[in-house]
């Protein structure tokens, strides 16, 4: 017997492989749904996807289906590409739309880097291109379950090749010269919650699948992609039981053993095994016994948080598309305030989706619904306390009304509003158990991934594992995906003597040759660094 608590796409994905496996699974479910962020908010036929809206990375939902015997379209979810990728508005009204159509981009780039741009978005593209097929291959199909798994040999040859110790925007700078394009080129790493100027390099990939595969949207909503694949997991055996919080892990008696799951209405559900895809930080420090652990993950750098708007218009806002980024005028310093002051922006950057542009079922005919993310810095200890939500709220909202008809030529809106739903950090928090209410779980920086990264298997309890998006391979519905495969087939290994694959390189003999590795590894991002500022300086100088 398994159990699962939590019906994210990292969970569903586990259940339906395992159960195809031949496993006995039950997945637990706090609310009525699956998907946990990645649901639906549904008011008077209009519709809202509460968490991702971008289908990203399509060989990564392939590969789920795939897997498990079946594909998409057979389970009857219906892709519509979203063409152009989505509108980028600046403070001076100008517009850029970035696509899959090389020719428009050719002109585009061309309009604000001259007639050599071209070429070096091309050499981006080859990079970004380069640092997609090594992230795939090399981590998101990989388990870093010890610091031996950095020095699998095929691994730690590509390693600089994905540029993991130089920021996004930094590396940008290499083939864009116009301030414009580098903000075009690096604001997907909030896709990560991440600081642009902080993040890896490596994550420029989020910039190739953008434009390499396009982006597209599921017919009824993202969430209809997770459900399709627990629909199948049910046809294999797969247990659901929603409206069913956990209130803790039970464990043996010398807490070493996993022996299930103990729900808040006082029922036990005893399973040789349990997967975690509730919050890990979360689970942690709520669901299994206090520990030093536990309580340095609360210490660990987290994503950022939101603001989130979900609106209902009785018109339809022909200047919007379906994906709409309206960057800041102070865009280095409204990063600043998410990630260091841990606040809203005085001048925000937002993302806004308009879902009824491209699915007619989205909203009643000759309306529009709108999904307004609004980044903020996650919550700090009591700071949900001392913070005036509906003040800073509603100032938001009238930011984002001015923003979009002074950039746009839109009129009216809030006229035109008939109905609006808030999400803020402590909404997340409260209704998904986040911690800190960062919605995409712990940072991705370098030392908080691969083997850093908290681990998909409990070091210390047996039979206890974890998926989501703060374990390994890391946060988004296709990486959680990825997520799901890792960990089943990590089960697998543990529990099929049959299937056990034989480890080779030993830990006690290599664990102090990894700790050399990682300090050089520290000591050549401080000499990169160094570098850096040096060479700004003599720029300067001149």
């Amino acid at each position: 017997m398994l159990s699962i608590a939590g019906a994210g796409a990292g969970g569903i994905a586990t259940a339906t492989k395992l159960a195809k496996a031949g496993f006995d699974v039950t997945v637990v479910e706090q609310h009525d749904f699956v998907g946990g962020r990645c649901s639906l908010i549904r008011h008077d036929g209009y519709r809202f996807d509460q968490g991702p809206s971008l289908f990203l990375m399509p060989e990564l939902f392939e590969e789920a289906f795939e897997d498990i015997g079946t594909s998409m379209s057979a389970e009857g979810v219906q892709l519509l590409k979203c063409e152009p990728n989505y509108r980028v508005w600046f403070p001076d009204n100008d517009c850029f739309e970035l696509s899959t159509d090389i020719v428009k981009m050719k002109h585009q780039i061309e309009a604000h880097e001259g007639k050599d741009g071209f070429h070096r978005f091309l050499a981006f593209m080859q990079e970004s291109g380069k640092h997609y097929e090594l992230s795939v291959k090399h981590v998101l199909r990989k388990n870093f379950s010890s610091y031996v798994s950095i020095l699998r040999p095929d691994f730690f040859a590509t390693i600089f090749d994905m540029h993991p110790f130089e920021s996004i925007y930094g590396r940008i700078t290499r083939y864009f010269k116009s301030d414009k394009m580098r903000r075009v080129f690096t604001f997907a790493s909030m896709y990560l919650g991440m600081n642009p100027y902080e993040a890896p390099a490596t994550y420029s990939l989020l910039q190739y699948t953008e434009i390499a595969h396009g982006i597209a949207y599921p017919v009824g909503g993202f969430q209809t992609v997770l459900q399709a694949l627990a629909d199948v997991g049910k046809r294999m055996g797969v247990k659901y039981l929603f409206n069913s919080p956990v209130n803790s892990v039970i464990l043996s008696k010398d807490q070493k053993t996993v022996e299930g799951v103990k729900l808040e209405n006082g029922k036990e559900l005893r399973a040789d095994l349990v997967v975690m895809n509730a919050d890990l930080v979360y689970a942690y420090n709520n669901l299994l016994p206090p520990s030093k652990y536990a309580r340095s993950l609360k210490t660990r750098a987290a994503s950022c948080s939101s603001i989130s708007f979900f609106w209902s218009f009785d018109t339809v806002i022909d200047e919007l598309d379906v994906h709409n980024i309206f960057l800041a005028d102070q865009y280095s310093e409204s990063f600043d305030a998410i990630f260091k002051k841990h606040s809203l922006p005085e001048d925000p950057s937002f993302y806004i989706n308009v879902p009824s542009r491209i699915d007619k079922t989205a909203a009643p005919a000759g309306k529009d619904a709108v999904v307004v993310l609004v980044p903020i810095g996650h919550l700090l200890e009591n700071q949900s306390d001392v913070k005036d939500w509906d003040a800073l709220v509603a100032n938001t909202r009238n930011l984002i009304f001015d923003t979009i008809e002074t950039r746009t030529g839109a009129r009216n809106l809030r006229q035109r509003l008939l109905h609006e739903d808030v999400n803020t950090p402590v909404t997340w928090r409260e209704k998904f158990n986040l911690d800190r209410g960062a919605i995409l779980g712990l940072s991705h920086s370098f030392f908080n991934v691969l083997c850093w990264r908290p681990k998909t298997k409990h070091d210390d309890i047996k039979g206890l594992y974890f998926v989501g998006a703060s374990t390994h391979p890391g946060t988004g519905v296709p990486v959680c995906l990825a997520g799901g495969k890792i960990v089943s087939e990590q089960i697998i290994n543990d529990w099929m003597p049959e299937r056990r694959t034989r480890t080779v390189l030993s830990t006690q003999l290599l664990g102090p040759l990894v700790l050399l590795i990682s300090l050089l590894l520290v000591w050549y991002n401080l000499g990169q660094s160094g570098s850096h500022w040096q060479r700004r300086f003599a720029v300067a100088s001149a």
